[in-house]
């Protein structure tokens, strides 16, 4: 049974495309599938979250940690009586919009972007869902509900001041009231995200040799956690030591935004989900007890982890492809595939033809803008 300030689907504001509803199907459980069988969700499967895909098979890729993101957001939107199939979608869609090499990718076309508009890793995901997946007759894009798009727009919280030109595209089309804060399912997503990535970055950092569990031990909850299962399991072998560990930093995280948003969500006595999204502040959160933690943890992993000297080495290469590849393709754009020339010939100006290109090379994922980058330019 959900609670009264969760997203209710009988109640959707509806599609920008008009649709019959679906006789078996919820329309966020309709979202959600539609994510699941776009091109940009199958292309997750080889683009970078920490470490560039062919580094190894073991290590997170975008795919699996969007999988991940989902299965919490689940958990935490089940126990606090929100919409699961919306919290789903926002979590499976979040990363839809991120470059090949992760960050470092984002990055880089960034700046190759500035004079054009820029690049924003949340506006592109906003631009595929409504624009760039065209498999369906009657519309571009996806046509997800209002609901499904505001999430992806402002999970982390309103958009506010010069919007990425992305976003304000849709924008025009579609009012997603930015200037507010979102559903609670999409701040549910949103800290599904911080948890995921905060768990698993741990374990891939170990497992490339980074760090240490010595070193790890040393950090806040972790430690804690360390100490609990060797009470429990005094000759663990190494491997399941280390798993029983994070799990249990996993469920404190998780346990903590369950604990703080039921709190939250009480004291503020909202009954329906526009008064969450009026409220101003958001509702589902980390205590501030766990949030100082988990600071430490990330400035943990940015020292020893995103800036170590192996993993910027590979960084500074994989930034030359992209850097490479878009002054090359806007000099050349008919090289493109045939599938982008009517957009290409439509385009009017520079920026315009800039934007293509930028949605071309954002699409790529690892191991084919590697090979394109070899092929093109013999690197």
């Amino acid at each position: 049974m959900t609670a009264p300030f969760a997203t209710q689907p009988a109640r959707s504001r509806g599609r920008q495309v008009f649709e019959e509803e679906s006789s078996f199907r919820s329309p966020f459980q309709r979202d959600r599938d539609r994510i699941i069988h776009a091109s940009a969700f199958r292309r997750l499967k080889h683009k970078t979250q920490v470490f560039v895909e062919h580094e190894g098979d073991n290590y997170r890729t975008r795919l699996t940690h969007s999988i991940e993101v989902a299965q919490v957001g689940r958990t935490i939107a089940g126990a606090l009586g929100l919409n699961q199939e919306l919290t789903e979608a926002v979590a499976l869609a979040h990363d839809l919009g991120h470059t090949p090499f992760g960050h470092t990718g984002e990055d880089a076309l960034h700046a190759l972007m500035a004079p054009y508009g820029g690049f924003d890793h949340n506006a592109q995901a906003i631009r595929i869902v409504t624009s760039l997946e065209r498999h369906y007759a009657e519309f571009d894009g996806l046509n997800l509900t209002w609901e499904t798009l505001e999430a992806i727009a402002k999970h982390n919280g309103p958009v506010t001041g010069e919007l990425p030109w992305a976003l304000a595209a849709c924008n025009t089309q579609v009012d997603l009231e930015l200037y507010t804060h979102a559903s609670a399912e999409a701040q549910v997503a949103a800290l599904s995200d911080d948890i995921a990535y905060n768990n698993h970055d741990l374990h891939d950092g170990l497992r490339a040799g980074l760090f240490s569990d010595e070193d790890i031990c040393a950090l806040p909850i972790v430690g804690q956690a360390y100490a609990a299962v060797d009470r429990l399991y005094p000759r663990l072998d190494a491997s399941r030591r280390r798993h029983e560990a994070l799990r249990r930093v996993f469920g404190v995280m998780v346990s903590d935004v369950i604990d703080t948003a039921r709190q939250k969500l009480a004291e503020s006595g909202v009954t329906r989900v526009e008064e969450v999204r009026a409220l101003g502040y958001p509702v589902v959160v980390f205590s501030d007890e766990l949030w100082r933690d988990l600071k430490e943890i990330r400035a943990f992993l940015f020292r020893q982890m995103y800036r170590a000297p192996s993993v910027m080495d590979v960084r500074a290469r994989v930034a030359k492809v992209v850097e490479d590849l878009f002054p090359y393709y806007l000099e050349n754009t008919l090289q493109m595939p045939q599938r982008w020339h009517a957009d290409i010939n439509a385009a009017q100006g520079e920026t315009a033809r800039a934007r293509i290109v930028s949605d071309y090379i954002a699409g790529m994922t690892d191991r084919f803008a590697l090979q394109l980058h070899a092929d093109l330019l013999g690197e």
